[in-house]
């Protein structure tokens, strides 16, 4: 049988798509048949021995075995996060470099800062887990309640200091807030995570701290050497039921300090190898030895994938952005 050339263009261009279909085009289906043939590098942008740090080594280990490959945790703390994200969005986009993010590398640290790179730079995979921010005094503190610190803060404006995980955190922007919104002014201490925080707080440098909830806190609180006077969340907490929210407290909107550890690759990552590794952090989202690592009240009740992770970072750069841009 003949063809005529405009037949044979046709068959050309048939083959082309199937060929890019089957291939590693955009979809990716061939990489991801092969996928992962080599170890994975999941970068984590903080120093060891955190909650981030826990939760990259707990979702690490179940990869692991789920892929059938090494997945090798690296700490690479500096400069709020960036460094370790500029060498994530650096990389190849082809699963072999993955990094735990939060709102803060991704959005905040963008926002105050020329760092090269914006959330619109990676592919989100998903949600690995929640912890809530916790605005505490230590036990001899005269702050009996929440009422009695917001009531001292708003007649004594910037006298009242508290600490924050650094200068471009969530918790630091709320307390910002806190001030142009509420007209509650406290002076805004950074010091780098929760050691030198709980240091601070504990050697009367500071009179109160905000602070992710993570094991470390809650040892505190149940030891009574702090009392937790409000939770970022929505709602209380089970395990916190005591303490009000800070929207109790008459601060509907300050919801955001919390942190969201989720994970993500490069731009561009092909859609079936990201589609794999979702899937991977779903099964590990309900491995009990994940959720035991990381503990069960920071482990969401239903999994939440690479599009909920998106949402989140959207929700704070629109929240954030006109804040810090125009300051």
């Amino acid at each position: 049988m003949r063809f005529t050339p405009m037949a044979r263009a046709v068959a050309a261009v048939a083959a082309l798509a199937l060929l890019t279909a089957c291939g590693g085009g955009g979809s990716g289906l061939g990489a991801a048949a092969q996928y992962p043939g080599e170890s994975i590098r999941l970068l984590v942008p903080y120093a060891a021995g955190g909650p981030t740090d826990l939760t990259s080594r707990a979702y690490g280990a179940f990869l692991e075995r789920e892929l059938g490959q090494t997945v090798v945790v690296e700490n690479q703390p500096g400069g709020s996060g960036a460094l370790a994200t500029q060498r994530l969005i650096g990389a190849e986009p082809d699963g072999y470099t993955l990094s735990l993010v939060t709102a803060g590398t991704m959005v905040l640290t963008p926002l105050a800062n020329e760092v090269g790179y914006t959330k619109d730079d990676i592919t989100t995979l998903g949600v690995m887990s929640e912890v809530p921010s916790l605005l505490a005094v230590g036990e001899n503190s005269p702050y009996a309640d929440a009422a009695a610190f917001f009531a001292a803060a708003r007649d004594r404006p910037d006298t009242i200091t508290v600490a924050v995980p650094g200068a471009s955190t969530p918790q630091a922007i709320e307390l910002r807030r806190l001030g142009d919104e509420y007209g509650v002014a406290v002076t805004v201490v950074p010091f780098n995570g929760n050691a030198e925080m709980t240091t601070a707080l504990l050697g009367g440098s500071v009179d109160a701290i905000l602070i992710n909830a993570s094991r470390d806190v809650v040892e505190n609180i149940d030891a009574g050497t702090f009392r937790p006077l409000a939770i970022s969340t929505g709602q209380r907490l089970d395990w916190l039921p005591a303490t009000p929210t800070l929207v109790e407290s008459g601060f509907p909107g300050l919801t955001l300090s919390g942190s969201t550890f989720g994970l993500a690759g490069p731009q561009g990552l092909p859609v079936a190898v990201a589609s794999r590794l979702e899937e991977a952090m779903r099964k590990a989202h309900a491995d009990a030895r994940v959720v035991e690592q990381i503990g069960a009240r920071y482990v969401p009740a239903e999994f939440q994938g690479a599009d909920a992770l998106r949402q989140v970072l959207d929700r704070t750069q629109s929240v954030y952005e006109p804040i810090l841009r125009g300051s």
